[in-house]
């Protein structure tokens, strides 16, 4: 895990090199199709990358962006509506039977379908239109670091052209080098704070949610971490009763227009007695954790996944734990 970590920029680098004829051509045909709605098929690590983009196309484009079930087609049988519709299906190994049942049924209604993953000739990419191969490698850890760091990256590599966003395009292209600055921030103050501690919250806000998602998956997979994803906004709405004294908070504040609102969360919390550590320079009472800035909002929240991959890498094995081969886990989840 801690060496494709460490791979990440130059696989990044790689992928934008690779894939650019694919990518520019998925895009022409968005741009033809302009779609009214796009549909997320996904599960995992690979539905959290979804989910930023799902953020990342609706603040650049304004289309609406609905993550469909897998079992719609898979268990009920039944297709979507989606003529006029794009469908983006992500896994890294293109092979459960009910996501690549989801795009064959997105496909039959009449969506443009497009693929991102790290297998070329997989099922997933024979039932789709385009295929976006991540170019990553093999990634022999269970828990994805790589391929969730690129499926994001593909995401807004295409996007970026859909939309034409010349600030977006060069923030992309500026990635390898930002997310070797995220490698290299060190966490490790994070490390021996949750000692004693099987429990805490993970906070984000618009593409950040996402990360946060991601955050709390890795910290379940690899640290055996009951973590719990929430927005900013949703923690007052109930979660924040079990925030006790000491009670572990890590706030992931991107530079984009909800850092205010995570960062003044995660300070109020610790005010009220949290240990809260913050992505932010922001000032208060959370403990404020190093941070990589791209330069751009819809970037930014992706170099701190970068930065948690190899902090919670390093807490997994401070816990006695083996980050690279998480119990009763296996590399390929094949769900029908």
């Amino acid at each position: 895990m801690r060496q494709e970590v460490d791979q990440i920029p130059q696989v990044v680098a790689g992928f934008l090199k690779a894939a650019a004829p694919t990518l520019d051509d998925a895009a022409a045909r968005l741009r033809a199709l302009d779609p009214a709605l796009v549909v997320t098929v996904a599960r995992g690590s690979s539905d959290h990358a979804s989910a930023y983009l799902k953020y990342a196309i609706e603040l650049t484009l304004g289309i609406p962006v609905a993550s469909v079930g897998p079992s719609i087609a898979s268990i009920y049988g039944r297709d979507l509506k989606l003529g006029k519709a794009a469908a983006i299906a992500i896994s890294q190994s293109g092979k459960s039977p009910d996501i690549v049942g989801m795009a064959q049924s997105a496909r039959r209604s009449g969506a443009t379908t497009i693929a991102i993953t790290n297998t070329t000739g997989s099922p997933l990419a024979e039932a789709s239109d385009f295929t976006i191969d991540l170019h990553a490698g093999p990634e022999k850890s269970v828990a994805a670091t790589k391929t969730y760091v690129t499926s994001v990256v593909a995401g807004l590599a295409l996007l970026a052209r859909w939309s034409g966003d010349a600030e977006m395009t060069r923030a992309v292209e500026a990635l390898p080098e930002s997310l070797a600055q995220a490698v290299a921030c060190d966490w490790s103050e994070m490390i021996g704070a949750l000692d004693g501690h099987d429990a805490l919250y993970v906070l984000g806000r618009g593409p950040g949610v996402a990360i946060a998602n991601e955050a709390a998956l890795k910290f379940k997979e690899t640290c055996n971490i009951q973590a719990e994803s929430y927005s900013a906004a949703e923690v007052m709405h109930g979660p924040v009763a079990i925030v006790t004294p000491g009670y572990p908070v890590l706030g992931l504040a991107a530079r984009d227009a909800a850092e205010a609102s995570v960062a003044d969360m995660a300070h109020k919390l610790a005010g009220q007695g949290a240990m809260a550590f913050l992505t932010s320079d922001r000032p208060g009472a959370a403990k404020p954790l190093p941070f990589a800035a791209t330069g751009h909002p819809i970037t930014d929240p992706l170099a701190l996944i970068v930065s948690f991959y190899g902090f919670v890498e390093a807490l997994s094995r401070h816990r006695g734990l083996n980050p690279d081969v998480p119990p009763a886990l296996k590399k390929v989840t094949e769900t029908l």
